[in-house]
């Protein structure tokens, strides 16, 4: 076999390489990573140490001996590279701690060595050191921080947040987990690149809104608009749903950084608990510039994966008012509770006949004209189908319309429509009732969520390339499910203690 070019030079740099003057300690059966065998004992002053006895309950639960490592055949930069796993949790200690830039991560791990052993990063051995290790010679340094954390798997850190939910099935009685996460809500976030378009107060001579010029800072986010209230126009008059105008905005009157700005959005999908802790179940970051009903299918796609099953019930905002979203939870034997947007301020609800048929402006059953596959008007393709005037379609009836609708005189009306359930329950569903205003009213466990992701500073991300920030979040979600598991476990134990004492 013909080893590649790319392999051979990679080789042949990795070898010429000067050796450090002090190598990292290599890890062996009688100092094994403790991470990764959390049954292996402690030195006193590790285990005794406040900060690592924090980790330890909070990060401890995870399979990190399990965790996907790169291979170690890889040629560059060395058979033998650091174990990601330490990375992956360094990074969640970053979060934790608000640190925003790996310089002040870097710093928190040399002030605390304990943590740094617990982590299992390849401790550079120095006989001077308390500790017998050289702590900043052992902590990677910030660029090789920043370069792990982009170029690290997604799937490797997807693993983790599997294991997070699994975990927190787990804790639920036998009866609850064959429910568990059946009703389920999703929205996305948008997220502002770490790029001077995005500034409003940085000139920039050859302008800031050209997606065909892409920001030096960062090459992978993308130029978007964003609403800042996702909600039907229709339900603009209602206190409980407002909306924005659907008048146009020019583009000169756009606020950079509030309704136009380069960057990224963020989709989630949560549940909760019968104790009302929500939890991440599936989480996706894409560029800006895709649409928000385009993270549906990815998202479901991961929480079927992890439930083993379709959830039956499910609540989105009105970007997410497509056919596809009600067929899904439709099929599941649920239902979908989304607020109806019309699209257009001269569309409105349709009605049909108990066959399925729409009924035109005088409430009579549309004949169906033809059927065809639609594959460029919406994000899916699907079959439509065409109805035209029952009063001259398939013949003329001589009768004039009841209504006396306009159309009439120019052919009678006719609409076209998506040819499944979904499109009819879109337009049928009872968005007064009570069942429904019940699941609508369960989209704040995605509002609590996002808040939560707020706080670990999701929307400002100090970072400068798309693989980074997709990773950031994913151990974003991951924290925010960890830190859920700990408090449910305490709760546990808690009553636990109370039911011992009694």
């Amino acid at each position: 076999m013909v080893v590649p070019f790319r392999q051979i030079i990679n080789r042949l740099v990795a070898n010429l390489r000067p050796a450090p003057a002090c190598p990292p300690v290599a890890s062996s059966p009688d100092d094994p990573c403790p991470l990764i065998h959390p049954a292996a004992p402690l030195p006193a002053w590790v285990e005794t140490d406040p900060v690592v006895q924090k980790y330890r309950a909070l990060l401890g639960a995870l399979p990190w001996d399990q965790f996907p490592e790169r291979p170690t055949d890889h040629p560059w930069p060395g058979p033998h590279p650091q174990p990601r796993v330490s990375f992956a949790a360094a990074y969640l200690v970053k979060l934790q701690e608000d640190k925003r830039f790996m310089s002040d991560l870097r710093t928190y791990l040399i002030e605390h060595p304990a943590l740094v052993y617990w982590l299992g990063f390849a401790r550079v051995p120095d006989p001077a050191a308390p500790h017998g290790f050289d702590v900043a010679a052992s902590v990677p340094n910030r660029r090789q921080l920043s370069s792990v954390l982009r170029h690290l798997p997604n799937p490797a850190l997807q693993f983790l947040l599997s294991a997070s939910i699994d975990l927190l099935k787990a804790t639920l009685p036998p009866d609850q987990q064959a429910t568990f996460g059946d009703i389920i809500a999703g929205d996305t976030q948008a997220i502002l690149a770490w790029v001077k378009e995005n500034n409003p107060k940085q000139f920039i001579k050859e302008g800031r809104l050209d997606k065909t010029r892409q920001p030096v800072g960062d090459p992978d986010c993308k130029l978007g608009v964003k609403k800042r209230r996702n909600a039907a126009p229709a339900e603009e008059a209602s206190p409980d749903h407002p909306a924005p105008t659907t008048d146009a905005k020019p583009a000169s009157k756009l606020q950079v950084g509030v309704d136009i700005f380069w960057g990224y959005a963020s989709g989630i999908v949560v549940t909760r608990l019968p104790d009302g802790t929500e939890v991440v179940l599936a989480e996706r970051t894409r560029p800006f510039n895709e649409s928000d009903p385009s993270h549906f299918r990815p998202l479901m796609a991961q929480v079927e994966a992890r439930l083993g099953r379709r959830p039956r019930f499910g609540t989105w905002d009105a970007a997410f008012d497509a056919h596809y979203v009600y067929d899904y939870f439709d099929q599941a034997g649920g239902v979908a509770a989304v607020p109806f947007n019309p699209g257009g301020p001269k569309r409105a609800k349709r009605t049909f006949a108990p066959d399925g048929t729409p009924l035109c402006a005088a409430s009579l059953p549309m004949h169906l004209q033809f059927t065809y596959m639609d594959r460029t008007s919406g994000l899916e393709p699907h079959e439509r189908a065409k109805y035209t005037c029952p009063l001259l379609q398939p013949r003329v009836t001589g009768e004039p319309c009841p209504c006396a609708d306009p159309h009439f005189a120019k052919g009678g009306c006719s609409t076209t429509i998506a040819n499944t359930k979904g499109a009819r329950i879109r337009h049928e569903l009872d968005r007064e009732g009570d069942d429904y205003k019940q699941l609508y009213a369960l989209r704040t466990m995605v509002e609590r969520i996002n808040s939560q992701a707020e706080a670990l500073d999701i929307l400002h991300p100090k970072l400068r390339r798309g693989q980074a920030i997709v990773n950031a979040n994913t151990l974003r979600y991951l924290l925010i499910n960890v830190r859920a598991l700990l408090r449910v476990r305490a709760a546990a134990a808690a009553e636990e203690g109370q039911l011992t004492q009694s």
